[in-house]
């Protein structure tokens, strides 16, 4: 992985490959106020993925290529993220002052011990945070490790589109990183973000700026439109078709819509609980949804009714600039499934480790 990191680019394409949609934007940052010159949000057709690994690469790269036509870049290079159970972040506490060496070395040691896989197999990489205030005299370190085929396989699809990556991340920190530029701002308050998409919910918490928490949960739209499929006697695909282009019929919201946001609200508390259980916070009093999910009807006021939470729609494009040749009203239907995509793009800004 480490031979991905190379100096920031000016302009960089944050590509988001998720398990039904692919998602790129583009973003100009070169003045005060940022600014969306392109984006692109293209549907993979059939079971392109199983759980989060690869079965038809025709598939992605079908949806890649359309994507590459359609965000009208002159850069190539991108930034791409991976997530699921074989993507592993944690955060270790190490000692001060070492070396880039005396630290590669104490990491991998680490790593040994807290990795599941044999680490030939595996992309390490690892960022020192700041000085720990639970642990006393150590630095907290952010470790994290992808399995190998994972990264591989995404970098040749990516690669033959074609697009030049550049960066590979973890979806989790992308997403926080997404919330604290673009979402939650510099308050004191804790705020939350919750990502819906189609096979993982992902949940992170910011506090004064700074994420404390973030996890992924195996849940997700795939429930919805499993259950619409089967009660109509539909193929999921055409289910899947329908949703996304806003043409399903309103039966499907109005008697399977309620049961689908009660699995939502039951799996959104357990994974608070286990936030607050994890920290020793308080309950949030509210939270920000985004990804595919939060384009459902309703789901932000349903949810806010059931739970007594004030639950929000996360747009990270809501204070910024549009360029002219982009079309807003399309840009806004797609905005909360582009919040990863959007923190992929300002990965320019950060001194990544060689």
């Amino acid at each position: 992985m480490k031979s991905l990191f190379q100096k920031k680019a000016k302009t960089i394409i944050g590509l988001d490959i998720g398990t039904k949609f692919v998602k790129a934007i583009s973003l100009d940052m070169s003045g005060k106020q940022c600014k969306v010159v392109g984006f692109a949000c293209e549907p993979i057709t059939g079971m392109a993925f199983s759980e989060r690994d690869i079965k038809d690469f025709d598939a992605i790269s079908k949806a890649l290529k359309k994507v590459q036509m359609g965000i009208k870049s002159k850069s190539k290079e991108c930034a791409i993220a991976v997530a699921g159970p074989s993507v592993i972040s944690k955060l270790v506490f190490m000692e001060p002052d070492q070396t880039d060496f005396e630290l590669e070395t104490q990491i991998e040691l680490e790593a040994d011990s807290l990795i599941p896989y044999p680490l030939d197999e595996v992309y390490l990489d690892f960022q020192e945070i700041a000085p720990s205030k639970t642990h006393i005299g150590k630095v907290e370190v952010l470790l994290s490790a992808a399995h190998r085929d994972m990264i591989d396989s995404r970098i040749t699809l990516v690669r033959e589109a074609p697009f030049d990556p550049v960066i590979v991340d973890i979806e989790s920190n992308v997403l926080a990183d997404s919330f604290v530029q673009f979402g939650a701002g510099k308050e004191n308050e804790t705020k939350v973000c919750i990502n819906l998409g189609a096979s993982l919910m992902q949940i992170c918490v910011v506090e004064a700026g700074k994420v404390i928490y973030h996890k992924e949960h195996t849940f997700g739209v795939n429930s919805f439109v499993q259950d619409i499929a089967v009660l109509n006697n539909l193929d999921a695909q055409e289910v899947e078709q329908q949703i996304a282009s806003f043409t399903a019929p309103e039966s499907w919201y109005s008697d399977t819509l309620p049961t689908f946001v009660s699995s939502v609200q039951q799996h959104i508390q357990r994974a608070l609980q286990m936030y607050v259980a994890t920290t020793h916070k308080q309950m949030p009093v509210g939270f920000s949804l985004c990804g595919g999910g939060a384009n459902l009807p309703n789901i932000c006021e349903d949810l806010s009714k059931d739970m007594a939470m004030d639950v929000s729609l996360f747009n990270p494009f809501e204070q910024m600039d549009v360029d002219s040749k982009v079309n807003h009203e399309k840009l806004l239907s797609v905005a909360p499934q582009l919040s990863i995509a959007a923190g992929l793009a300002t990965r320019r800004l950060s001194a990544w480790q060689k």
